[in-house]
C-alpha cells in the first residue's frame, strides 16, 4: 500500500488528536491569541492552509492576512507571524524567520521538531504524530487545519464522522474518467479547493483548477465540458449549480464538512494515479521540502 494511502486514512484520528492538543496550555500560549494582529505564511500545501487559517481567524474576529513566505511584505508590522512548514527545512520559510525584526513575535507549525524553523521561531507547536513519509502532503496539512479550527472556536463539528463516511464510500468510479477537474470554495474552504486541485496536479498529473466560487463564471467556467468535473467544497452561490451543468460538466457537491470532502479529493488524486500507472508517493520533480542553496538568490 503507498505511504500516501495509509496517511489519507488516519485523518480522522489525528483530526482528534489535534482537538485534544488545542486545549493545552502550551499551545494556547503559542498560538495568536485574541486581538493580536496575524499573518500567517507557508508554501505549496502550506500556504493554502494558511489560507484557509486566515479566513477563519477572521471569520472568528481576528484580523489575519495569508501570504506565500517569499512574497511576505517586511514593511508591514503584524503582532505575530505564524509559519506552517511540514519538514521545518523550507528554505523560503527559513529566510522569512530569520529576517523578522527583534521582537517580532513568531511562532512555527511542524512535524519535525529540532529543525532549523523551530530554532528560529520563539515558539513552536509540534504535530510530529502527523508527520509523513510521503512526499504529497496530506494528513499534516489537514491535521494543522483541524488544530486551528479548533484553536479560533470554530471546532470540528462532524468534520471526523464525516471523514470517515468518505473513507469508507468507494470513489465515485465516473469521476476516474474525467480529464479536467476544478473546485470551488468560499470563505474558508477557498484554500481547501487550491489544496485539492494540487492533489491531483502533483499525484496524478491531472488538468486541475481551483477558484473562489464566485470567480468561476468569470472566464474559467469557459473551459468546462462533458469530460470535465466541477466540485464545489461548501455551499454554492445561487444558480451556480445550474451554469456548471449547462456545461454538460460533472457536478459534485456534498454536504459533509469541506475537510472531508478534501479527504474525497486525496483519495481521487490517487485513484487517478493508480489508473495512469504513477506512483503517488513519489510525484515527478518533487521533492518532501525545498531547501535551496544557499547562494540562490532572494526574490
Amino acid at each position: 500500500m503507498a505511504y500516501i494511502t495509509e496517511e489519507i486514512t488516519s485523518q480522522p484520528e489525528s483530526w482528534s488528536r489535534a482537538e485534544s492538543l488545542a486545549r493545552s496550555s502550551a499551545v494556547t500560549a503559542a498560538l495568536p491569541a485574541p486581538g493580536e494582529r496575524v499573518a500567517v505564511v507557508g508554501c505549496g500545501t502550506s500556504l493554502f492552509m494558511a489560507q484557509c487559517f486566515a479566513a477563519l481567524r477572521e471569520s472568528a474576529g481576528g484580523e489575519t492576512d495569508a501570504f506565500a513566505a517569499s512574497q511576505f511584505p517586511h514593511h508591514r508590522r503584524y503582532d505575530r507571524v505564524v509559519a506552517l512548514t511540514r519538514s521545518g527545512t523550507t528554505t523560503e520559510v527559513l529566510r522569512l524567520l530569520a529576517d523578522l525584526p527583534a521582537g517580532q513575535r513568531s511562532t512555527v507549525v511542524t512535524a519535525v521538531p529540532d529543525e532549523a524553523a523551530t530554532r528560529l521561531a520563539d515558539q513552536s507547536v509540534v504535530l510530529d504524530f502527523a508527520d509523513e513519509r510521503s512526499v504529497v502532503q496530506t494528513r499534516f496539512a489537514t491535521t494543522a487545519l483541524a488544530l486551528w479550527r479548533c484553536a479560533v472556536g470554530a471546532g470540528l463539528g462532524t468534520a471526523v464522522d464525516d471523514a470517515r463516511a468518505v473513507l469508507a464510500a468507494p470513489v465515485d468510479p465516473a469521476l476516474l474518467d474525467r480529464r479536467q477537474f476544478t473546485f470551488l470554495g468560499t470563505g474558508w474552504s477557498v484554500g481547501l479547493a487550491h489544496e485539492a486541485a494540487l492533489k491531483l496536479r502533483e499525484a496524478a498529473q491531472a488538468w486541475a483548477e481551483s477558484y473562489p466560487a464566485m470567480e468561476y463564471r468569470h472566464g474559467p467556467i469557459s473551459v468546462a465540458d462533458a469530460q470535465s468535473a466541477v466540485w464545489i467544497l461548501g455551499p454554492a452561490p445561487d444558480g451556480l449549480r445550474e451554469d456548471v451543468a449547462a456545461t454538460g460538466a460533472m457536478v459534485v457537491q456534498s454536504p459533509a464538512d469541506p475537510m472531508a470532502q478534501l479527504v474525497a479529493a486525496q483519495r481521487l488524486a490517487v485513484a487517478v494515479a493508480d489508473r495512469k500507472g504513477l506512483d503517488p508517493d513519489r510525484p515527478r520533480h518533487l521533492t518532501r521540502s525545498v531547501v535551496l542553496p544557499a547562494t540562490a538568490s532572494r526574490p
